[in-house]
């Protein structure tokens, strides 16, 4: 599937109809759209069967045009982009830049598919869906339209996981500069559906990414840590180095965020805890009394009064 990117290179996140779905929208619609042409057929006929054969030609032209172009137009335009069989499929049309359809585009695509839809029995529509990389038909190409699926399906993965607090700050050194974007790509996708794999073939996959992100970075792992948590690690430092790429300063962590705890405080690693040295506070608590029993009264704001 080729990405859909704007005039200002903005990668809009829209999926294209495929060609199964779209026949099938036409189909609804075009079931509807003769039911209601031959009942107004009918009726209409049978009213004005006193004319000559020329005014019912006429009769019959303009009701063929009103029904089976105008009023699909007028739905497609009126209902931004979607008709009955769209509505039905979860499909929408919309302009090449992702904004909603006007009735210059509505129109457009409406003469063209009498042609290539009715007229051809959608043999031209189908050849043009198949050749284009985003599935357009003719009309579709001519008004500058792109009919796209509303209704995505959730990949239902979990989040990626995050590091043991213990590994947090543990990878500040890495030169993540030769990893390519195809590894990173791989690995965030593995820590993404890491529940949903194999326990032997979660694994084997996350030493394999460990060892090519080891080989690109030219560092070797800490003894100890699991492949999986050596990559989650590895990706929480590239994250934070773009924060702070991006933000111009490193992110706060929180007081119960992974990393947050200060310099000699434990995580979930298990090291030994080095308390931190400081300034003795008992001699000066041992001042006070000395002051109270040679009855001076100890300092409070600092301000004495003028005389």
């Amino acid at each position: 599937m080729s990405e859909l990117v704007t005039g200002d290179a903005v990668v809009l996140g829209l999926r294209p109809a495929r060609l199964p779905s779209r026949a099938l929208a036409v189909f609804i619609d075009l079931v509807l759209a003769w039911a209601v042409y031959l009942a107004v057929s009918l009726g209409l006929l049978s009213a004005v069967a006193s004319l000559d054969e020329a005014a019912m030609a006429a009769v019959q032209v303009a009701l063929f045009l009103l029904v089976l172009v105008g009023v699909p137009v007028a739905v497609e335009t009126l209902s931004r982009g979607r008709s009955m069989g769209k509505l039905l499929c979860g499909l929408r049309v919309l302009r090449e830049d992702g904004g909603p359809i006007r009735f210059r585009h509505a129109l457009v695509r409406g003469a063209i598919g009498v042609i290539e839809i009715q007229a051809f029995f959608g043999v031209v529509a189908c050849a043009a869906s198949l050749i284009s990389a985003r599935g357009r038909r003719l009309g579709d190409v001519f008004a500058g339209t792109l009919v796209v699926r509303e209704r995505v399906p959730e990949t239902g993965g979990a989040p990626a996981p995050p590091p043991p607090a213990w590994l947090a700050g543990s990878f500040g050194e890495l030169d993540l500069s030769r990893v390519p974007g195809g590894l990173w790509l791989a690995v965030r996708q593995y820590l993404m559906r890491a529940g949903q794999l194999d326990e032997a073939v979660g694994r084997s996959l996350a030493e394999q990414l460990a060892a090519d992100l080891v080989a690109c970075t030219g560092v070797p792992a800490p003894h100890g840590v699991p492949a999986a948590a050596y990559l989650a690690g590895v990706v929480a430092e590239r994250q934070a180095r773009e924060a702070q790429r991006t933000f111009g300063a490193s992110p706060v962590a929180s007081p119960g965020a992974p990393g947050s705890q200060p310099p000699g405080v434990p995580g979930n690693g298990g090291h030994p805890w080095t308390p931190v040295s400081g300034p003795p506070v008992g001699p000066a608590r041992a001042e006070e009394p000395a002051r109270e029993a040679a009855g001076e009264a100890p300092p409070r704001t600092g301000f004495v009064p003028p005389s």
